[in-house]
């Protein structure tokens, strides 16, 4: 039976207090780690104050105070890239995190009045209901509007017991099984042993499953060949960038004699390591990189911006090697609201901010790969390894599918912050999601290489100049997830999460409304 919150300003620190713990789990301070038990936690506060109010107006409150602060938490360092960079007042600047972080946080305060609303008294069934539309507030998050997923519940999971889940149900999977076990916290000492049996079995389960496959047959992908890489980390100051005296002449120079001298078999560059328009470059520049790798075993991957005036910009990486007739081009598909595209009735605010190269056209999102010595390298640029279900577009053929992913990025705008640690949670989950290996190339970190076991294999440390070099295998085979995912994309997951709620909404139809 529930009751009323006695006090509802505690209730409303706690909320505040475990949004932050939540965001905090997802990339610890300092260390960048993970910390799936603490996500649980968090979430488990929201989920046992729901379960004391029957109000769904209470409800709405407190999960809006949940996720605001957890939002907030998470992506605070927008403010940096919109003040320190962007231009904007320091006032204006945090506004607007703050806002987006509230309007964000408005996908979860439905989903928390909803499960008040419609909650049936059976425990077991309301922990399921919590998690269904925990799930379908953070598709809506992630895909509506062009999507902004960043700091997912399902991040916090890519080490610890649930992690094993990911090469079946991937990040949105992993959030609603965390959704229904912080559900299950505060129901732990009333619910039925059933529910509690269920808990503990979706906790061991992966650890089991993969000592009876054994540690040589687990996974779902084979080797696939080896390839040497050296991945370049400018360290470029982003108010430097594109500096014609200062950013823009360093990057040339230290670019140019890396891509010139490196001798691994694949060299690559990050977004934007050449900062110019090929007309824009000194003469002589661009055709002395095509010449170096027009011959040899020898390829490069680099970001440029590419286009004109006339035919509009992209994001874009361009891809070198001998015996093509022209370069290998990859234009960035899923572009960063107001630093790449500019949405309807914003055009106000982009002006008042200083950050070039604002309006970018954009790429197809199934682009083929770059082929080189036996390797196929899917592409995506900062941060459309967010975006999963768009890179599951590449397994739609198996016989094409990624061997390798590449992400070029440039965190710079971030400083030096807890982003980059973010980020590299995200591309673990997509190397645990579809069992492949990844190379980050980054001006500023995280670059390193993720194994097909989503584990950091070797990583530059931030905010230097240097190069990566190591020798990353290759992986064919697909996962579960890569399978379905790339046939169905998130159809299963939306009708799984709306025929969890239209059940429940019939039960307490049929027991009638409190």
């Amino acid at each position: 039976m529930k009751t009323e919150l006695r006090s509802p300003g505690l209730a409303a620190i706690l909320c505040l207090a475990a949004g932050l713990a939540q965001a905090l789990a997802l990339a610890w301070p300092g260390s960048g780690e993970p910390i799936w038990w603490l996500q649980l936690l968090a979430l488990g506060v929201l989920a046992g104050l729901l379960e004391r109010t029957r109000s769904w107006r209470e409800a709405a409150a407190l999960g809006w105070l949940f996720a605001t602060a957890w939002l907030g938490g998470t992506f605070w360092w927008l403010f940096i890239s919109l003040h320190t960079y962007g231009g904007l007042p320091a006032w204006l600047a945090g506004l607007a995190v703050l806002v987006l972080a509230a309007v964000l946080a408005l996908y979860y305060t439905i989903a928390c009045a909803l499960y008040v609303k419609l909650a049936p008294a059976h425990r077991a069934t309301r922990a399921l209901l919590f998690a269904a539309l925990w799930l379908l507030a953070e598709l809506a998050r992630a895909r509506w509007f062009t999507g902004f997923g960043w700091g997912g519940i399902g991040y916090a999971h890519t080490d610890g017991l649930l992690a094993g889940y990911a090469p079946w149900l991937g990040v949105f999977g992993l959030g609603a099984l965390a959704a229904w076990l912080s559900m299950t916290l505060p129901q732990a000492w009333s619910c039925g042993p059933w529910q509690r049996v269920a808990a503990m079995a979706v906790l061991v389960w992966p650890s089991v499953w993969q000592m009876d496959r054994g540690a040589a047959q687990a996974g779902y992908s084979v080797a696939a060949g080896q390839l040497q890489v050296a991945l370049l980390q400018g360290n470029i100051a982003q108010d430097e960038k594109f500096q014609p005296g200062s950013g823009v002449p360093l990057a040339l120079q230290w670019y140019g004699e890396q891509l010139r001298d490196n001798t691994a078999a694949l060299v690559v560059a990050p977004e934007t390591a050449i900062p110019l328009l090929p007309s824009q470059l000194p003469e002589g520049y661009q055709q002395a990189l095509l010449e170096r790798f027009a011959r040899g075993e020898q390829a490069a991957l680099l970001g440029q911006p590419l286009g004109s005036y006339s035919q509009g910009y992209t994001n874009s990486a361009l891809g070198l090697k001998p015996a093509q007739a022209s370069p290998w081009r990859y234009d960035k598909h899923h572009l960063v609201p107001f630093g790449e595209f500019i949405p309807p009735f914003f055009r106000w605010f982009t002006e008042l901010m200083n950050i070039p190269l604002g309006d970018f056209r954009r790429g197809s999102v199934d682009q083929a790969s770059f082929e080189w010595q036996g390797q196929r390298l899917a592409l995506n640029i900062c941060y459309e390894d967010l975006f999963g279900e768009e890179l599951a577009r590449r397994f739609a053929d198996p016989a094409l599918a990624p061997t390798m992913f590449v992400n070029l990025s440039n965190i710079a705008w971030f400083g030096n912050t807890v982003a980059i640690a973010q980020h590299l949670q995200i591309t673990r989950m997509r190397s645990l999601e579809f069992e492949r290996p990844f190379l980050r190339a980054t001006n500023t970190g995280a670059t390193a290489v993720v194994d097909h076991h989503g584990q950091v294999r070797s990583a530059l440390p931030p905010h230097t100049r240097a190069v990566l070099r190591a020798e990353v295998q290759g992986r064919s085979g697909l996962t579960p997830y890569a399978r379905w995912m790339s046939q169905l994309g998130l159809w299963p997951f939306w009708l799984a999460g709306l025929a969890a709620v239209g059940l429940a909404w019939a039960v307490r139809r049929r027991a009638g409304w409190r």
